[in-house]
């Protein structure tokens, strides 16, 4: 294709059932200009054979690479990637329904067809929906300065313009939050745009490898130094004294517990619905 639209890069290694399945949501999409980049860093538990078990796809470029660990291994998918838009998905998660890629594609080039002066790239984001608490969530209407701190989209319902790769990509000096680090570095350091999009984007699979038990400790650590990098000693200090007084902690508990989090993401779904009015 001349003007290729998305490339999904899809990273794996020795994922068992869930590579596939992820695949499939993407190839069942209604919307047909988009590449796949699956980059395995050497898998040994039969998941690559499993591709054959999907159509024969142009669109589906397939790399082996020893790689050391998952954003090490995103980077090199990016030196295969050609799309205008870059998607991460993880092996385990899945395109929402058929039309994401169709509505995203639509909002983008409406986006742009209305800042035909603007130099500035973009990132578009949407909803998820956590299939581990079974509940929608939804994403900050707006990423100003205190959303950023507190909790920017999962790079699963991110669409990044590809020139925000360009000159780096990701971090791999942050194990965990290599993703968080990048997108901040996007809207500090490159000035992108970072703009909403009333799509649910992905069912993000949860339970992975940033939310065991040791990784969320290295994550709370590289959360204050990637914030005290891009936003300073004293608003990153400010935004904690604020998140503590706003019980941060306690609303994180709710959030990720199975029999309070619908209610919880309902009330904070109606909010950000009210913000975006």
């Amino acid at each position: 294709m001349a003007h290729l639209f998305f490339s999904i890069v899809v990273v794996s290694l020795n994922p068992g059932e869930k590579l596939v399945p992820t695949l499939k949501s993407v190839l069942d999409q209604d919307y047909g200009n988009f590449e796949i980049i699956i980059k395995d860093g050497g898998s040994t538990d039969g998941s690559v054979e499993k591709l054959e078990e999907l159509p024969a796809d142009s669109r589906i470029r397939f790399f082996r690479e020893p790689d050391k660990g998952i954003y090490d291994g995103m980077n090199q998918a990016l030196a295969h990637a050609r799309g205008r838009f870059l998607l991460f998905l993880n092996c385990g998660d899945r395109l929402y329904s058929r039309s994401v890629l169709s509505e995203t594609a639509e909002f983008i080039e409406k986006t742009e067809k209305e800042s035909l002066c603007r130099t500035r790239p973009y990132i578009f984001y949407g909803d998820q929906y956590n299939e581990l608490q079974d509940c929608p969530v939804h994403s900050a209407p707006r990423m100003n300065d205190f959303a950023c701190y507190r909790n920017v989209p999962c790079h699963q319902v991110c669409f990044y313009d590809a020139g925000l790769f360009a000159e780096r990509g990701y971090d791999t000096d942050f194990r965990v939050r290599a993703d968080y680090e990048h997108f901040l570095y996007c809207i500090y350091d490159r000035k992108a745009e970072a703009v909403y999009m009333p799509v649910t984007v992905a069912f993000y699979e949860g339970g992975g490898f940033s939310e065991t038990r040791e990784n969320r400790k290295r994550s709370a650590l590289e959360h204050r130094v990637i914030t005290r990098f891009y936003q300073g000693f004293w608003k990153r200090s400010f935004y904690s004294f604020l998140m503590l007084a706003t019980l941060a902690p306690l609303r994180t508990k709710i959030a990720e517990s199975p029999s309070l989090s619908k209610g919880y993401n309902a009330v904070k779904s109606a909010v950000y619905r009210r913000k975006k009015g």
